[in-house]
Formats: C-alpha cells, sequence, structure tokens
C-alpha cells in the first residue's frame, strides 16, 4: 500500500499512559501488525476534556439509554460538559476522513458495547455505551466500529477490516461522484456482499439498476448507507461457501472433472469448519490467474483486505 488509512482509536492502546491509574493498555496486535496498514489518530475522551492523569476513576449511571458520567467517589456528574467536548471533538475528526474506529471496551467514556451501567439497586447492567463511543457512532453512522476486545474474536476482526478497506475504497470514490463509478465499485464489490447479506446484495443491485430514477445525492446517500449496514453482518461459512459455490461456476467449462470435485471438495469442507478461508480462496485465485477470469480478476471478495494480515487464516 503507498499511502495508510487514517483510523481512530484510543490512546491506551497505543501505549499511552493516560488511564486513571497512570497505565495503558498497550495492543501489540493493534500497533506491530496494523499499524503497518493503518495512520492512528488517538483519542482519549477523559485526557482532552480535562482530567488529570491518575485521576479518580468514572463510571456510568442511570439508565442504559440515557447513562450519567460520574466520578466514583465524589459523585460528581460530568456528562453535560463531557458531551459538549465530545461534539467539538467530532467536529474535528470530521475533517480527518477517519474509515474506522478501535475504541477501549468497557470503558464509560470510550465503550460502544457492554459497559456497565449501575442502576438504583445497585445491580450493574452490561448494556451501556460509553459516552464518547456513543456521540461518535450517532455522528458517524456509516463508519466501522469495533473495540480492543473483539478485535481478538478472528470473525469480528475480519469483519471490521473488510468493513475498513470497503469504506477506503468509497472515499476514493468521493473524488468522482460520477454514476459510471458507482457501478463500478458496484460491480466489484458484489461477491463481496453476497457473502456478507444476499438481502442487501439484491437491494443494492436494485438501486444501482434504477440510478437513472434517482438523484446523485440521493443515490450515493442511499447506496453506501445501504451497503455499509449489509458489511456489518457477518459472513458466516454458509453464506461464504454459497459465493464460493457461485464462483466454481465461472470454471465449468475451464478445469478438469478432476479438478472440479477437488474445487468442490475443499469448498464442502471449508462450509463444515474443517478448513479455514484461505484455501479455497487460494485455489479459486489460482484457476482466475491461470484461466484469466477477468470478472473474478476485478472482485474484491477474493482480495479484501493484504494477505499479510492473514484474516482469512483464522475464519
Amino acid at each position: 500500500m503507498l499511502q495508510k488509512i487514517k483510523l481512530g482509536i484510543s490512546s491506551c492502546l497505543l501505549g499511552e499512559k493516560v488511564r486513571y491509574d497512570g497505565g495503558h493498555k498497550h495492543d501489540r496486535f493493534i500497533t506491530d501488525t496494523l499499524g503497518q496498514y493503518f495512520e492512528w489518530v488517538p483519542v482519549c475522551p477523559e485526557c482532552e476534556y480535562g482530567f488529570p492523569v491518575p485521576r479518580e476513576p468514572l463510571h456510568l449511571v442511570g439508565s442504559p439509554e440515557s447513562p450519567r458520567l460520574i466520578t466514583i467517589k465524589t459523585g460528581i456528574d460530568h456528562t453535560e460538559r463531557m458531551l459538549q467536548w465530545a461534539e467539538k471533538r467530532l467536529g474535528e475528526l470530521a475533517r480527518e476522513n477517519l474509515c474506522g474506529f478501535i475504541f477501549k471496551s468497557k470503558s464509560p467514556s470510550s465503550g460502544i458495547g457492554g459497559v456497565k451501567v449501575y442502576t438504583t439497586s445497585g445491580v450493574p447492567s452490561r448494556r451501556g455505551v460509553g459516552i464518547f463511543g456513543g456521540a461518535f457512532m450517532k455522528r458517524f453512522p456509516l463508519t466501522p466500529v469495533i473495540d480492543d476486545g473483539r478485535l481478538h474474536n478472528p470473525q469480528l476482526r475480519e469483519n471490521f477490516i473488510e468493513g475498513v478497506f470497503v469504506f477506503h475504497r468509497w472515499h476514493g470514490l468521493q473524488k468522482s461522484r460520477s454514476t459510471n463509478s458507482l457501478i463500478r465499485f458496484h460491480t466489484s464489490h458484489k461477491l463481496l456482499m453476497l457473502a456478507h447479506s444476499p438481502k442487501h446484495y439484491s437491494s443494492l443491485g436494485q438501486l444501482v439498476a434504477g440510478e437513472k430514477r434517482v438523484k446523485r445525492e440521493d443515490l450515493y446517500g442511499s447506496y453506501i448507507q445501504g451497503f455499509m449496514e449489509g458489511m456489518r453482518l457477518l459472513a458466516t461459512p454458509k453464506k461464504n461457501a454459497n459465493v464460493l459455490m457461485h464462483i466454481a461456476g465461472y470454471f465449468k467449462k475451464l478445469i478438469t472433472a478432476d479438478e472440479k470435485q477437488e474445487l468442490l471438495d475443499v469448498i464442502e469442507n471449508y462450509r463444515r469448519c474443517l478448513i479455514p478461508l484461505i484455501v479455497p480462496i487460494t485455489l479459486i485465485k489460482h484457476y482466475v490467474r491461470k484461466y484469466n477470469v477477468a470478472y473474478l480478476q476485478k472482485q474484491h471478495y477474493l482480495d479484501p483486505h493484504p494477505v499479510e494480515l492473514m484474516l482469512r487464516n483464522h475464519v
């Protein structure tokens, strides 16, 4: 890659000592592996808001739908002022054109799900969202997000990184915003979307087919909203196997009966979770190169992200 993709990230995950106890949560996978492809835009809501390091810890109190951010010992409510700071910071981040954000899990400021919210009964609910994390997702609903806990789940990690690269390519498309560019984008992402959501695959195809009946601004907005919505659905072995079988159809007149049976066996073994996705993908890419299948050469499904990340070795 010639240019790194910009991602927002919770500062502590980069090793910055900004946590309430003066420590950090350095994640080597993030800095050493993902750092080869991504440029980090670090954010620590609590430090940037004005809290010192170390500091009194905070927690969420009230209802999970609208919690308050309160210091644990002194009981000071910082919700409104934190929201005011967040609004300003989000305005700055809007100019960064971020293609994703990795948040610190379980944080009362940065968490994006599963954060403890203490109710009047004293029993915490784990349905909360951090004040800044929630504000970010509301302001940028299409931007892929994940937390460091989910990032170490192979399927969720691969899903997030796929979404990031799709969103990066979409940002590049915005320079032209022509109908032909949208059609090329859609065509090259067809199989990727089919692996995530056959429903969105169908609806997006209908949207592009009827593009002359829709204003360009509305077309682009509706398309990317639907596309990123579909990308949030996981590409399961069953759905991937369906796409792989679809791809296999392109070789039915090109490969021998033995080669066809081998390909079908490999796809079935993947569907049964006996081998990782990289195995059938590697075999298919071999045939794509050997027989120069132009349509498949353009499909991002076969190369959605750098192979060096080895994301498909584990799904």
